[in-house]
């Protein structure tokens, strides 16, 4: 195991960026940098040993800061969507600030993966990043301490933990927003890619992308992703939902949900062999399938064509403040949240 730190940029108003790079003893290594305490690459072995970065995203500081679409970013104090840019706590309303279809607040705005963390080396394959989040950022109430831990281990996994505590009562949900692409983040479409998601539930949406409040059964939907599925399949079928969202970009409910660790869904890319593994102790994963990258250049001016990376960003179910029969993502003062996710990769 090893840790390399190196300078990754500055940004506009002169504060400096880092990278961290977690090396492990097969050869498989991450990095993550300061900014947004972003994931940037993820170099893994395919099924004849040929290491590639399977994460779409930038190499570029400065392109991080002027195209980003959430690539690899932390997402926080809420991540997803919230329906009207509003919620109530106790009987007191709470506005926040539109960045979506005019009245969607959507990753709360962007807060988290535009600050630069405080990062420290917390064992030979970890290194966790702190940000506060000051009371009344975009509306939402409470400072936040927040801080994410990444570690790298022997069996090729990548385990995120996320801690928080606020000073006020809030809701706090937080994610990544990787892309990934298993064949290398220039082999194209994802399309090809295998899918099985263990939700026999998902979360329907209206034509903004908020979700209605029901919870319903994916069987015969193009959402049954209960076996393994290739992607592009059902994606462009003529079914409301995902004509809404111009494919995948969805909440599936993670079955038997009880605060433990469970396997949410896996993916395999039958080209290279790579699969990837996704565990977590929250109660939904939201599968978004690129439906509107527009080709803009991330690493080595490569374009980040549509459909060309996936996410599978684990997560309170989007708009659950709003939404009483969602799992409660409202945190009192003091209360501490913890989640972890697991990438595994195969």
């Amino acid at each position: 195991m090893s840790i390399n730190i190196t300078d990754f940029g500055c940004l506009a108003d002169g504060k400096k960026v880092e990278k961290y790079l977690i090396t492990n003893s097969n050869g498989v290594s991450v990095s993550v940098v300061t900014y947004g305490a972003t994931l940037v690459s993820i170099n893994a072995p395919d099924k004849n040993g040929n290491v590639a970065d399977i994460l779409v995203g930038f190499d570029k500081l400065e392109d991080m800061v002027e195209k980003t679409d959430y690539q690899g970013v932390v997402v926080g104090p809420y991540a997803n969507r919230i329906g009207n840019s509003a919620f109530e706590i106790d009987g007191v309303k709470y506005n926040l600030v539109p960045n979506e279809n005019v009245t969607t607040c959507l990753h709360s705005c962007g807060e988290f993966n535009t600050a630069v963390w405080d990062a420290e080396v917390t064992g030979e394959n970890s290194v966790s990043f702190r940000y506060v989040s000051a009371d009344g950022i975009n509306g939402f109430p409470g400072t936040l301490d927040v801080a994410v831990k990444y570690t790298l281990t022997d069996e090729n996994e990548l385990k995120l933990e996320y801690d928080a505590v606020s000073d006020k009562k809030t809701v706090i949900n937080l994610t990544n927003h990787a892309y990934f692409n298993l064949g290398g983040y220039n082999s194209g479409s994802i399309l090809d890619h295998l899918i099985r998601i263990n939700a026999d539930k998902y979360t329907p949406v209206d034509k903004i992308s908020i979700p209605t409040g029901e919870i319903a059964t994916v069987e015969n939907t193009p959402f049954d992703l209960l076996k393994a599925t290739r992607v592009g399949d059902h994606i462009d079928d003529d079914f409301e939902q995902l004509v809404f969202t111009g494919g995948y970009d969805h909440n599936f409910c993670i079955n038997d949900y009880d605060g433990s660790m469970k396997l949410a869904a896996e993916v395999t890319d039958p080209d290279s062999g790579r699969k990837l593994e996704v565990y977590t102790d929250l109660p939904g994963i939201q599968f978004y399938a690129g439906n509107f990258l527009k080709g803009v250049e991330g690493k080595n001016n490569f374009p980040m064509n549509k459909r060309s990376g996936f996410c599978l960003e684990t997560q309170y179910y989007p708009d659950s403040p709003n939404q009483p029969a969602f799992p409660s993502c409202v945190f009192d003062a003091g209360e501490k949240y913890h989640t972890e996710t697991i990438f595994k990769f195969l």
